[in-house]
């Protein structure tokens, strides 16, 4: 959930879970001895991360259940002269839809938080990988669910959103469930994962007003340094709006 009328740019958006994967490609291409690596994007939407990576000269499949978004995909891997292959369907069709153990990397960004049964889908995502591949995983973390409630001055759904088991701040949140980093990492150790540090995401981004970074020189990437700082602090980032881990299959 981000705080209303706040936008920040993609870069400063992303800039903590891009120098995770940034940093996992890396290790997979001198562990498995190819610069190109497979890549499956689940639920990967317009290609925000699929595009990039294609760039990057990777072999990437994006499986999203929108055709609308699919078809939007293919119009961005297009105007920048790549190919990824869109595949209709969700996390519980993968399967069905890709061979196993045939992705070095697999994405499931903001995909958990909506699906019927995430043991499953991350059963499903650890069968796609082969040994030693890995899963980028972000998720809505209920903390910050809480805190911009409570900005907003709905008090009594910030308390909801604090002391409800699915994170949820009342019957109208859009989000079905949200996930703290204790809950994340058991989900992935339960699924097979050997789970990674926990990194958060948009700690401070959600939070700032637009107009402290907007037109301001450096003043965004200055923001960008901020939240690589406060990825990894123990306190700042459990109030992230988003929780990253990085997971290997054994």
């Amino acid at each position: 959930m981000r705080a209303e009328g706040v936008t920040r740019p993609p870069a400063v958006r992303t800039a903590v879970v891009w120098d995770a994967l940034l940093a996992e490609l890396a290790r997979l291409g001198e562990t498995t001895g190819r610069e190109r690596l497979d890549i499956v994007d689940a639920g990967g939407g317009t290609g925000g991360f699929a595009v990039p990576l294609a760039e990057l000269g990777h072999t990437v499949t994006v499986v999203d259940p929108s055709p609308d978004s699919l078809a939007a995909l293919e119009r961005r891997a297009k105007e920048k002269g790549v190919g990824v292959r869109g595949l209709q369907g969700d996390l519980a069709d993968l399967a069905d839809l890709l061979d196993h153990g045939g992705a070095d990397l697999v994405l499931c960004h903001s995909v958990l938080e909506y699906v019927d049964d995430p043991i499953s889908a991350m059963t499903a995502v650890a069968g796609l990988l082969r040994r030693g591949g890995a899963v980028s995983v972000l998720a809505a973390n209920p903390v910050a669910a809480a805190v911009h409630r409570a900005l907003a001055g709905h008090f009594d759904e910030a308390r909801a959103a604090l002391a409800d088991p699915e994170g949820r701040w009342g019957d109208r949140d859009p989000t079905p469930r949200r996930f703290t980093a204790e809950a994340l990492s058991e989900l992935l150790a339960a699924t097979g994962f050997a789970v990674g540090a926990v990194h958060g995401v948009r700690v401070f981004a959600d939070l700032v007003p637009s107009r402290l970074v907007d037109g301001e020189p450096g003043a965004a990437e200055a923001l960008v340094a901020l939240e690589q700082a406060a990825a990894g602090h123990p306190v700042l980032r459990d109030i992230a709006t988003q929780l990253h881990v990085l997971a290997r299959r054994g």
